[in-house]
């Protein structure tokens, strides 16, 4: 199916809702329309996911220096009779472990990249307190979304799901700029895409973030549009 009906029948299942959506988790069904073929690495431009890159991301908030480790694994995971790619996001404040994250996603031959759950955990002072926010593709009615389509530009303006977990996992995102410049301390990124993204079960207004994907680098940039000071930034990058 061509990335224009992949979207349609995406926007066909939500979009009636979404836009005046915040906390209301109900609605109608979401009925994506998937891929009837996948590939086997994730290798969209701005998304990128070979194996042994990393990222590392560093931000301040109001509780102390927050850095992100974001490495792609050697291994996949089966999902849903998927074999998807596994992203590894540690997450540190003030040096501290809070978060330790197993992503899993998988390219159609479309080009569009499909986020198909997470295995997620919460720390305080080395102790797991939560793993609210996970969840996977086949298991208990969660369904995979959209996480980065094959040509953005023929989706800009458009609202869609980034995964569904009724309940636990609702995530929404839009591309709202193209060709737009990073500065970030990596460096300058030219050619880059907005998105709007925001969590559906905590509201729009409480959780709306921006984040800037470059081209053959991902994510350069996340800022958060109630604290922009509280931006994320990338700072360091290496493949093997």
């Amino acid at each position: 199916m061509s990335t224009r009906g992949v979207q349609y029948a995406l926007l066909i299942a939500g979009f009636g809702w979404i836009a005046s959506c915040n906390n209301d988790v109900t609605g109608p069904p979401y009925e994506p329309v998937l891929p009837a073929q996948w590939v086997g690495t994730v290798t969209n431009r701005y998304f990128p996911l070979i194996p042994g890159t990393t990222w590392r991301y560093t931000g301040q908030t109001d509780k102390g220096t927050e850095t992100i480790v974001v490495e792609v694994l050697d291994q996949t995971r089966t999902v849903n009779g998927v074999a998807a790619t596994v992203v590894h996001d540690a997450v540190y404040l003030n040096g501290q472990l809070i978060e330790d994250t197993f992503d899993w996603y998988a390219q159609d031959a479309e080009g569009n990249v499909w986020y198909l759950g997470e295995d997620t955990k919460e720390l305080e002072n080395g102790r797991v307190v939560s793993t609210d926010g996970s969840w996977e593709w086949g298991k208990n009615g969660a369904l995979p979304g959209i996480y980065m389509w094959a040509n953005p530009s023929a989706h800009l303006n458009e609202e869609y799901r980034q995964e569904y977990y009724r309940g636990e996992a609702e995530d929404f995102g839009k591309v709202i700029g193209l060709d737009k410049t990073v500065d970030v301390p990596l460096g300058r990124f030219t050619g880059c895409i907005q998105t709007e993204d925001w969590n559906g079960i905590e509201g729009r207004a409480e959780s709306l973030e921006h984040k800037f994907y470059c081209p053959d680098v991902g994510v350069a940039l996340e800022v958060p549009v109630g604290a922009p000071a509280e931006k994320v930034q990338l700072t360091q990058r290496t493949m093997r």
